[in-house]
Parts: structure tokens; C-alpha cells; sequence
């Protein structure tokens, strides 16, 4: 625990008052891991918190949250009045919350019970015969050693509650590679469409931290199966099923997963537009998505265009302005040979440059109908160095094949464009397709992935 943690009790606990350490910071502290942050629990009121801290409190919420920065320190500690909260009327916050004078108490609000443990003291802190210690009401720490999450109490009320715990609970299993316990992971599937009422900010937090994992899939999966993902985006629910004609027996969701995974880590950008780079082939027709043969020239234009459809997908999106543009871009060619623009080189954004090397990977260390046995990394290496500069940008290649430097952010354009893929019509998109001829010939045996 840090000293300035340990002060900020010790301040409390000499003025009289309960004080505790709370949430995530002990369920980390007990796995051995560095905690993001550290927050306390009170029975001092926020008046009273702010009167013990006067220099260094920078504000009070209308939920009882005070938050400090000791001096010398540059994160905040949030000290919150014990509480238990009532009447979550819009699934997404308490609109009544009365303070109380008990720990057990607030532990029973909140989400998972490995979150829902404390260690401190009450008023008057710890002594020789009465040290501080852990208080753990709902078996958090038999559920943290046998790496499960389970709901407090009831789970189909905590999620009624608040229904971004479905999500934190998702994002959990993730991050910490835990299982959802059966009747946790069942309320979470029964009440999976509450997540509609939260903002899109908040959604956007938790996908941001599942997509930060070490295997984001795993979290993506959970989010799959509980029906959660189509709720949230019914166009990425409806991958699951569309057939992908690269791993047998997997589907387009399949592939999305493993694109997802092939990402770097610190590239939280573009595994996001990984996740969403296919998005746009619920909108080809079934007959062209199903179809075992070879395409016609017309059913690969029409294919061609998932790139543009999937950008129209994800533009009127705020929070996915920054994605868009690389769906669009991830099938262009470093020489120009790509689609659907045909554009070349430093034109195509460097999102979208990163992303078709990691999508390529992807399908070159995966097994095929036409090719049963995937390529070795060392083999995949090969084939990306031998096309950088044609396919691939050749500056990129030897940056993701040996990690050793950053990749500089970047920035979309604001480019006008004119009437969505989405408003045209087949027969115009293929009469523009055939009156400005591709610059490399359209193969029936083209991978459109």
C-alpha cells in the first residue's frame, strides 16, 4: 500500500471515524498486482472528510465521493461515506443513496464479490488486540483463489441496478482471466438489452479496457454469448454465422477474433478497428456470402464494396470517427492495387497500413479449406517481407514482425464523400467498377477477407 494511502487512514482513523481500503485495490493487493488506483471508505460524512482535508480535497460528488491528491502525489484517492444506495430507476445510477455506518453494508452494493472486500479499521483505528484486517462478507477471497466471478447477492438485482456491471463483469473475465460463474453468467444473458439505456460513453470505456487485455476474444466471446454484443451493436451480433470462406467450420466472428488477437497490445486504435473491419459484409447479399463456388466479376465487385459499407456503418458514430476511415482503407495496397480506392502508398492511412499486415498474419498462421496446414510464424514472416512494398508498407513490416519501436498516432482526414454504398444501387456500383478498371486484375481466386 502506498504511504500516502496509509496516511490518508491513519488522519481518519485518529479523528474518530471507520476507515477502509475498498474494491479493486484489495482484490489486487491479494493476487500480488499493482494496483490502478486506491479508494477508501468512510463513516466520516463528505463535510466532515473535507474538513479533515482541506488543502488537499479538489471535490464532492452528490454520491458522498470526496477526492483528494496529498501533496506530493499525482493521483487522486477517493474517499466515499459508507452508503447503500435505492431506486435505480433508469438501470444505470442510484437516484437515492443514504449514508450509513457500516462496511458490510456497503459492501452488499456492489457488483462482484471479489470487488466487495475491505481491509481497515473501525473508528479509532487499529490496536495491538484489535489489528486492521480484511473484512470479506460474500466470500471474495475464496472466489479470487478459485479465479471466478460471481455476483453479490443477487445477481438478476445488481444487473437491474446497474447494468453496466454486465459489462464491468465481462471485462473482468478478461483482464484478470477469470470464469463467470453459471448463475452470474445466466442473469447477465436474461437481462443482456438493459444495456441499451447506458450511454455510449460508458459502453465505449469498458470495450476500450476488454480490447486492452492480453486475448481480447475471450472478453468479446463472453460478450457474444451473453447476447450482450447484440445489444450493443446488432451489426456485430450478426457475424456470428456468416460463413468465411478461410478456417473450416469457423465463421466471420471467428474471424474477427483472431484478426482482434494478431494486434499488438499497445495498439488499442487498431484492434478496435480490427474488431469492426468486417462489419460492413452483413451488408453484401447471402446468395454472394454463401455462394461455394467462385465469384463472377459482378459478385466480387459487390463484395469488394464491405470495406466502403462497413465505414458507413461506423461513421455516424461519434466515438468511432478515428475507426472508420481504416475500415475503409484496410483492403488498399501499398502500390495502388487495392480497394475500394485504388489509393497508394502514404495516402492510405497508417490504421488501416498496420491493420491489413495483422489481418494478413491472421489468415497466413490460420488453417484453410485449400491449405489445411497453416503457415509457421518464420513461413508468415516470409511472405510479409517478400510483399512489403507491393502489398504492405515495407517501413511497417519489420516494425510489427519485431516490436521494437512505436508506431506514431494518427489522425483521419475529414474528406467529403458522396451518397453511401448503402443509398446506390447494385447495377451503379458495378457500372462504376467497370468503367475505371482495377489496376490489378480481380482473380476468382482472390481472398476477400
Amino acid at each position: 500500500m502506498p504511504a500516502h494511502v496509509h496516511d490518508l487512514l491513519r488522519t481518519l482513523w485518529s479523528n474518530g471515524y471507520a476507515a477502509y481500503v475498498v474494491g479493486g485495490s484489495v482484490r489486487d493487493a491479494l493476487m500480488g498486482r499493482d494496483a490502478d488506483d486506491w479508494d477508501l471508505a468512510t463513516s466520516a460524512l463528505p463535510d466532515q472528510t473535507l474538513a479533515l482535508f482541506p488543502d488537499v480535497a479538489l471535490y464532492e460528488n452528490e454520491f458522498g465521493t470526496v477526492a483528494v491528491r496529498p501533496s506530493g502525489v499525482d493521483d487522486e484517492v477517493e474517499i466515499t461515506t459508507f452508503r447503500s444506495d435505492h431506486d435505480y430507476a433508469d438501470f444505470r445510477r442510484p437516484h437515492h443513496v443514504e449514508f450509513s455506518d457500516s462496511i458490510e453494508l456497503d459492501l452488499a452494493r456492489r457488483d462482484a464479490t471479489v470487488n466487495a472486500m475491505a481491509w481497515g479499521a473501525p473508528a479509532g483505528g487499529p490496536t495491538p488486540e484489535a489489528p486492521a484486517h480484511l473484512v470479506d462478507p460474500f466470500g471474495g477471497r475464496a472466489d479470487l483463489a478459485a479465479r471466478t466471478l460471481r455476483a453479490v447477492g443477487d445477481p438478476a438485482m445488481r444487473f437491474e441496478e446497474d447494468a453496466l456491471r454486465m459489462l464491468r463483469m465481462v471485462r473482468l473475465a478478461s483482464t484478470l482471466e477469470f470464469r463467470i460463474e453459471p448463475a452470474t453468467l445466466a442473469a447477465m444473458a436474461a437481462r443482456a438489452g438493459l444495456v441499451r439505456h447506458l450511454s455510449g460513453e460508458r459502453i465505449a470505456a469498458e470495450l476500450a479496457k476488454i480490447l486492452g487485455a492480453a486475448r481480447p476474444s475471450v472478453g468479446l466471446e463472453a460478450l457474444a454469448d451473453t447476447g450482450l454484443l447484440a445489444a450493443i451493436s446488432p451489426e456485430l451480433g450478426r457475424q456470428r454465422g456468416i460463413p468465411q470462406n478461410k478456417v473450416a467450420g469457423e465463421d466471420l466472428w471467428d474471424h474477427t477474433m483472431r484478426a482482434v488477437d494478431a494486434v499488438p497490445a499497445d495498439r488499442p486504435l487498431i484492434r478496435l478497428a480490427a474488431l469492426l473491419h468486417d462489419i460492413g459484409k452483413i451488408g453484401i447479399r447471402d446468395n454472394i456470402l454463401l455462394k461455394e463456388g467462385p465469384l463472377t466479376r459482378e459478385e466480387r465487385i459487390l463484395m469488394n464494396q464491405h470495406p466502403t459499407i462497413g465505414a458507413e456503418i461506423v461513421a455516424p458514430a461519434s466515438q468511432l470517427h478515428r475507426e472508420a476511415p481504416l475500415i475503409r482503407a484496410h483492403h488498399e495496397w501499398f502500390n495502388g492495387s487495392g480497394y475500394p480506392d485504388g489509393i497508394e502508398a502514404l495516402d492510405i492511412p497508417l490504421g488501416a497500413r498496420i491493420l491489413t499486415i495483422a489481418d494478413a498474419y491472421e489468415a497466413m498462421t490460420s488453417s484453410r479449406p485449400y491449405r489445411k496446414t497453416p503457415l509457421s510464424h518464420e513461413q508468415a514472416v516470409d511472405q510479409l517481407e517478400k510483399f512489403a512494398g507491393i502489398q504492405f508498407d515495407p517501413d511497417i513490416v519489420p516494425i510489427l514482425v519485431n516490436l521494437d519501436r512505436s508506431v506514431l498516432d494518427w489522425r483521419p482526414d475529414t474528406e467529403e464523400r458522396g451518397p453511401t454504398t448503402l443509398e446506390r444501387d447494385e447495377a451503379d456500383i458495378i457500372a462504376a467498377a467497370e468503367a475505371r478498371p482495377p489496376t490489378r486484375p480481380i482473380l476468382a481466386s482472390d481472398d476477400v477477407s
